[in-house]
């Protein structure tokens, strides 16, 4: 018996001694070899395919300066080391190409002038030391460079997970010789970039040119310099040279994306249907924004004030698109987890005039949804109780291939049918600036669309990783007890089981040794 322990007590030192030396050869090539095994859904820990492939095809040197003060307070230490942990890794996968340095400008006064002419301005943060408040100036800006091009992040963020959809976007517009323009359609009532949708207009401009586009009634047209024109929420009516425009902008071979409304809501939930003729146009491309609203069990939460009161409830007219409710074969949206469509129309298709092949529907209800139309009651009282059978509602749809020319008599024979690139949405709401503060999410469905039409589809991916909410999926009644009951005594029954199962294992163990 004691020759027995004597023995095992020597090959468990043995085999102590070996994995030891195993560790150690490990770690001594893990310095040759990059590799991070990052377990997150969305992989959010590790840059994504698309970044890696913009840097493995880099033709020359692109040098990232990390400008980072070493006197920064305490809370930004680590912020430091998950940036240098990222830039590492775009390094590694650059095939030399990325040449990443980082600097403490605080005590040099000419590369503070310098940073200052590159957008990366010294900030100042306030910290508490010794019961005292004090300022302290510093950086944590990038700036990334290319020949003479130079683009910049003023101020990393301390949440990192826009980091490598900002760095990316960066190195593509330095080593790029054009960069799309986006038109934003400022008359016919539609949403202001100043006043309703700034938000939106100032992330686009980020990696777009963005210029305005004005119909003016006398000889209208889309300027040749725009690639995507993109039309939010038109309120007014379109005169039939408008509408020719906006069809030779689409005939030239520009993207058109409209967010338009089948239903407009005005001050006390007072609704109407839109007056704009532009889905006149659409219905021609075999494109139908139908004049209704839009109601679905699963939807947002909204706020409302009754005499001195405020309270909130889900309400049906914000119809909730989860991840089911999102086309999987489509990039634009198949990584979107949550979105929230307030008072959306649904979009059709007519079959007759478009191939299956050319649209696909990106975003969808719920199989509990309704909608109504003509008599419109949507205060909270009786929004929630389903108006007639219900059924799933398409809420956007995309559109790229032979669609029928709008004014095909204006063309020559060979123009009757266009290769067109639309995409509609039949809700403008749900990218004001109001209801962006609330549901970011909706922001990454708005630059989504405008990437898949416009520039890039790899930086679609790239920003989807980091959405901001993943909603539980819907359950049954009996999937909601189950889970109910897993959660009060599911841990408890694992670890009995795992305790018996040890036990047996150990009283057998004993039994052979005794033998």
């Amino acid at each position: 018996m004691t020759e027995k322990y004597k023995i095992k007590k020597s090959d468990l030192s043995i085999t102590v001694f070996l994995l030891i030396g195993i560790l150690i050869v490990v770690n001594i090539f893990s310095y040759q070899i990059f590799y991070r095994w990052d377990l997150t859904q969305g992989k959010v820990y590790s840059i994504s395919k698309a970044s890696k492939n913009t840097v493995a095809n880099l033709d020359d040197i692109v040098n990232i300066k990390a400008y980072f003060s070493e006197s920064l307070p305490s809370q930004f230490i680590s912020l430091k080391q998950e940036v240098a942990d990222i830039l590492e890794e775009y390094e590694a996968f650059s095939n030399g190409n990325i040449r990443v340095e980082f600097i403490d400008p605080s005590d040099d006064d000419s590369m503070k002038r310098e940073l200052m002419m590159i957008g990366i301005p010294q900030l100042t943060f306030e910290v508490y030391e010794k019961d005292k408040r004090q300022l302290i100036n510093g950086y944590m800006g990038i700036a990334i460079s290319f020949g003479s091009n130079t683009e910049s992040i003023p101020a990393v963020k301390r949440n990192t997970s826009d980091l490598e959809y900002q760095l990316t976007t960066a190195i593509k517009k330095v080593v790029s010789d054009e960069i799309a323009t986006i038109g934003f359609l400022t008359t016919q009532g539609t949403a202001s970039l100043e006043n309703n949708i700034r938000t939106a207009g100032d992330e686009l401009a980020g990696l777009y040119t963005i210029v305005p586009v004005s119909l003016a009634e006398e000889s209208p047209s889309v300027p040749d310099s725009v690639d995507t024109l993109i039309i939010v929420g038109p309120k007014e009516k379109f005169i039939d040279e408008q509408l020719k425009a906006i069809n030779a902008f689409v005939v030239r071979g520009g993207a058109l994306l409209v967010l338009m409304d089948g239903v407009n809501i005005k001050e006390g939930l007072q609704a109407a249907n839109n007056e704009s003729n532009l889905d006149e146009l659409l219905v021609r491309y075999g494109i139908i924004l139908n004049k209704n609203l839009v109601a679905d069990r699963r939807s947002g939460m909204a706020s409302f004030s009754q005499g001195f009161f405020t309270f909130s409830s889900n309400y049906a007219f914000w119809p909730q698109i989860t991840n089911e409710g999102f086309n999987s074969e489509h990039s634009a949206v198949s990584n979107l987890e949550n979105v929230i469509m307030p008072w959306a129309s649904s979009v059709s298709v007519d079959t007759a005039k478009i191939s299956e092949e050319s649209v696909k529907n990106l975003a969808f209800t719920t199989k509990g949804a309704w909608s109504i139309k003509d008599s419109y009651d949507i205060t909270p009282n009786s929004a929630n109780t389903p108006k007639g059978a219900t059924q799933e509602y398409v809420l956007a749809v995309a559109v790229n291939g032979m669609v029928p020319n709008a004014y095909a008599d204006d063309y020559p024979e060979e123009q009757k049918d266009i290769n067109g690139r639309l995409i509609v949405v039949g809700d403008s709401d749900f990218i004001s600036d109001n209801f962006l503060r609330n549901t970011p999410d909706n922001l990454t469905l708005f630059q989504n669309l405008v990437d898949a039409l416009s520039f890039d589809e790899d930086l679609i991916g790239i920003r989807s990783k980091g959405v901001t909410s993943r909603p539980i999926k819907e359950l049954s009644d009996s999937g909601r007890m189950t889970m109910r009951y897993l959660n009060v005594f599911g841990i408890t029954i694992i670890v009995i089981t795992f305790g018996m199962i040890r036990y047996y294992i150990r009283r057998r163990s004993r039994f052979v040794d005794d033998l």
